[in-house]
C-alpha cells in the first residue's frame, strides 16, 4: 500500500481543524495552548506528517538560511587542508548560532546557476579553479563576500600577502653576511600555473595580470631578492599543484639536486615547507646551517617540527569569522587583517 503523501490541507481536513491551526502548531506556538499544539503534532508525527514543505516556505520568504561556501579547489582536496578548515571552522562559528547553514561548494564546477536561486548568498574562499564561477559571483544578484582576492564593489577579507612574503624571504636572506655572494635560492610556488603537474616555472609562463595570493607571494618573494642584490635563475621557481607532502616532497627532491645546491627554499605554504625539511633531512642536510626554509600560513605542525619552521602567520580562523561577519551585517567593507612573521629555528 502507498504510503499517503500528506499537505498542511490535507492533514487539517483529516484533522478537522483549520489549515491556520496547523501552520501555527508547527511555525507560531504562542497562537495556540499548549495542549492543543501538543495533541496537533502528536496526531501529525502519528500520521507521518512533520510540517509545512519549509522549501516552498523559502522560495516564498525569498531567504533561506543557507549559505554556499565557494572553495577554490574540490571540497575532497579542501576538507584536508587545515589552513582551509580552520578558516571553514571560524566561517560555521559565526552563521551556526545565527541559524544559517553551509553549503560547501567545489571551485572546479561548471557554474553557480544551480544553487543560486537556493542560497542567500556566497562566501568565497580564494579564487575558484574555473575562472568562469568568478565572472558568475561577480554578475549575481544575491550577496558576495570574497576571500584572498577581491570583486568589485564586493565585501573582501585579505592579508598582504605579497608584504607578507617579503618579509619572511629578507628573514631568511638577511641570515648571510653577504646575501648577494652566499645566498643561493629556490621558490618552491602552489598553484602558479593552471596545470596538475610538478613542473619549473618560467617567466614566459606566467599570465601578464594574475591576483591570486600564489602570485602575490611571488611577487613578494621576488622583491625580497631584488632588495638583498639576490639573483634568481630562471630555473629556480617549481609550481606544485597542491599543497601536499606528496607534492611538495618531489618538487623539493628535484629542487637540492640541482646545482649549485640552493641553500634558501621559499616555500609558499608551510606544508610544502615542512614536506622540504623532511627531504632535506633525508639527505642529511642540516637546517638551518646548510639550507634555509621558510613557509607561509602558520599552521600549528610547522611549529611543533623540529626545527620549527620559519613562517608568516595567518589567523585564518579569524578570516572566516570576519568573512562570516560581513556576510550577516550585509557590508561592502574590504577588511585587510594583519599578519605575523614567526622566527623558527630553519633560518
Amino acid at each position: 500500500m502507498t504510503e499517503k503523501k500528506w499537505t498542511l490541507k490535507s492533514i487539517a481536513a483529516h484533522l478537522g481543524v483549520s489549515n491556520a491551526t496547523v501552520s501555527n502548531a508547527f511555525n507560531r506556538p504562542d497562537q495556540l495552548s499548549s495542549k492543543k499544539r501538543e495533541e496537533i503534532l502528536a496526531a501529525c508525527k502519528a500520521l507521518g506528517y512533520f510540517g509545512p514543505n519549509k522549501a516552498a516556505r523559502s522560495l516564498r520568504k525569498g531567504t533561506f538560511n543557507i549559505v554556499a561556501l565557494v572553495l577554490p579547489d574540490s571540497v575532497e582536496y579542501m576538507v584536508s587542508d587545515p589552513v582551509a578548515s580552520s578558516f571553514m571552522r571560524g566561517v560555521a562559528k559565526v552563521l551556526e548560532p545565527q541559524g544559517i547553514n553551509l553549503l560547501l561548494f567545489s571551485g572546479n564546477t561548471d557554474s553557480v546557476n544551480n544553487i543560486v536561486d537556493f542560497v542567500d548568498g556566497f562566501i568565497c574562499y580564494g579564487r575558484p579553479r574555473n575562472p568562469k564561477l568568478i565572472e558568475q559571483l561577480a554578475t549575481v544578484t544575491k550577496q558576495v563576500v570574497t576571500v584572498d582576492f577581491e570583486l568589485q564593489d564586493q565585501a573582501s577579507v585579505n592579508i598582504d600577502n605579497q608584504g607578507a612574503a617579503r618579509e619572511v624571504a629578507k628573514a631568511a636572506l638577511m641570515q648571510f653576511d653577504a646575501p648577494s655572494e652566499q645566498a643561493d635560492a629556490a621558490i618552491l610556488g602552489l598553484r602558479l600555473l593552471d596545470t596538475e603537474l610538478i613542473c619549473r616555472v618560467y617567466d614566459h609562463h606566467l599570465p601578464e595580470l594574475n591576483t591570486s595570493i600564489a602570485h602575490q607571494r611571488l611577487a613578494g618573494y621576488r622583491q625580497a631578492l631584488d632588495a638583498c642584490q639576490v639573483t634568481l635563475p630562471e630555473d629556480r621557481i617549481w609550481n606544485i599543484p597542491e599543497s601536499s607532502e606528496r607534492f611538495a616532497r618531489i618538487a623539493a627532491k628535484e629542487a637540492l639536486a640541482i646545482r649549485p645546491r640552493p641553500n634558501v627554499l621559499l616555500c609558499m605554504s608551510d606544508l610544502i615547507a615542512l614536506a622540504a625539511a623532511r627531504e632535506a633531512l633525508a639527505q642529511g642536510i642540516q637546517i638551518p646551517r646548510e639550507l634555509k626554509i621558510v613557509g607561509f600560513d602558520g599552521i600549528d605542525e610547522a611549529e611543533l617540527f623540529q626545527p620549527a619552521i620559519t613562517t608568516i602567520h595567518q589567523n585564518s580562523e579569524n578570516k572566516g569569522e570576519q568573512a562570516a561577519s560581513l556576510f550577516i551585517r550585509k557590508e561592502k567593507q574590504q577588511i585587510r587583517l594583519p599578519f605575523e612573521l614567526r622566527a623558527g629555528q630553519s633560518i
